[in-house]
């Protein structure tokens, strides 16, 4: 077999990470006549560079298989449309945009953001490769290209005069196969005075936090800032300042700008580069610790669910999310341990969960089927799923998170 090799350095990989076993594409939700047909299934096998520390999983499949038409939309948490406001009134107050200035974000997904800069009268364009997808943002008046972005798409729009003020990726940079290509067009896109912003789990939080579930085959790296600022800084961008932020069980936003910038770096990037390699984020044994922290997380999930069957219980899901088909297939559960989940989106109502079948439903059906326990899958949006969704305590119901440990809230 080809030894891999890393996306970012291109060193051997030889130290595993975590070992998911083999697991379908977490968002290739099936319809009823596809049930019976094989589905395939790839290897969840997460490798860390040794020289760089990339955390990674190799690509089995092409990015137009993944994300040509795909099931996720932003808008559907208004947790998650509550964060974007913040950052664009932060960034109107931080930037000179105005209507001269031009915001580009990629991977824009359905317009969530960028609809709140058109608001401020600021122009925008938006670049998503999944074509059903960019079709609702531009329906919502979002300019978009369904496009994959990478130095060539960045050369052809800096020719065509929509070079940017402000370059926003909000977790994509995960969902990049090359990474070099990726971040050699923001080089090239970003005006000589702009600014990049990138949103991403952020690798300490999610091994403090168990997050295993968050590994799946639509996301090919995982980022410490010590590592992703070695990607910037190959690429001739330099990291001026960076802010922890709570969303998805704890992310980074890094600011970025050309290297030769004069804008200032903040303390917060040496404070945390200090935080990072105190935590051992370039030793490998922390990296080798964290696989039995996920073997611990599985037994006790098909615990809870095999004893609250046992005793006559009946469990339902909320949330259809790609974390959530991690997490259920790694540890096996089928319909006889969670009879159903529910989602709020359209696109996956109707559906069954890739390789468990688990249907999905409206949320409507929680209120029909009265279960015992609901198990918030997006465990990231337990506070908003808990407040949108408490009604079902008045049969008893109660909500249980699977990560970072089995927790019922009663």
């Amino acid at each position: 077999m080809r030894e891999p090799t890393c996306r970012f350095c291109g060193a051997p990989l030889r130290e595993t990470f975590v070992d998911l076993g083999m697991s379908p594409l977490s968002n290739a939700y099936l319809t009823a006549d596809r049930l019976r047909r094989m589905e395939p299934f790839f290897p969840l096998h997460v490798w860390v560079c040794g020289e760089c520390f990339l955390v990674q999983l190799e690509a089995f499949e092409t990015p137009e298989e993944i994300f040509g038409d795909y099931a996720y939309f932003s808008s559907y948490s208004d947790s998650w449309l509550d964060h974007c406001r913040r950052y664009v009134d932060a960034m109107m107050k931080r930037l000179p945009l105005g209507t001269a200035s031009l915001v580009v974000e990629l991977a824009s997904n359905d317009g969530y953001l960028l609809q709140y800069f058109q608001q401020r009268g600021v122009p925008v364009l938006g670049v998503e490769p999944a074509r059903n997808v960019a079709q609702a943002a531009i329906a919502k008046g979002v300019p978009t290209e369904s496009v994959f972005f990478g130095c060539q798409t960045a050369q052809r729009l800096l020719a065509e005069g929509r070079a940017a003020d402000l370059l926003i990726g909000n977790n994509v940079l995960a969902h990049v196969p090359d990474l070099n290509d990726f971040v050699g067009g923001m080089k090239i896109l970003l005006k000589p005075d702009g600014v990049i912003t990138i949103e991403f789990p952020h690798l300490v939080r999610l091994i403090e936090g168990n997050q295993f579930d968050t590994i799946y085959q639509e996301h090919f790296s995982y980022f410490s800032f010590l590592t992703v600022e070695r990607v910037f800084a190959h690429h001739g961008l330099r990291l001026f300042d960076v802010e922890q932020l709570p969303t998805h069980g704890g992310s980074l936003r890094i600011y970025g700008c050309h290297a030769e910038s004069p804008r200032p770096t903040t303390e917060r990037v040496a404070g945390l580069k200090a935080e990072e390699r105190a935590y051992g984020i370039e030793r490998l044994e922390t990296y080798h610790r964290f696989g039995e922290q996920v073997h611990e997380v599985k037994r006790d999930v098909l615990s809870f669910l095999i004893e609250a069957r046992r005793s006559g219980k009946r469990v339902a899901g909320y949330g259809a999310p790609a974390k959530g088909n991690t997490l259920l297939n790694y540890c096996g559960i089928r319909t006889d341990l969670l009879e159903f989940t529910v989602d709020r989106n359209p696109e996956k109502q109707g559906k069954f969960l890739p390789g468990t079948h688990i249907p999905v439903y409206a949320p409507e059906k929680l209120f029909e089927a009265r279960p015992d326990y609901v198990l918030i899958l997006p465990w990231n949006l337990r506070d908003e799923i808990v407040r949108t969704m408490g009604d079902i305590r008045r049969w008893g119901g109660k909500f249980v998170v699977p990560i970072p440990r089995v927790e019922v809230i009663p």
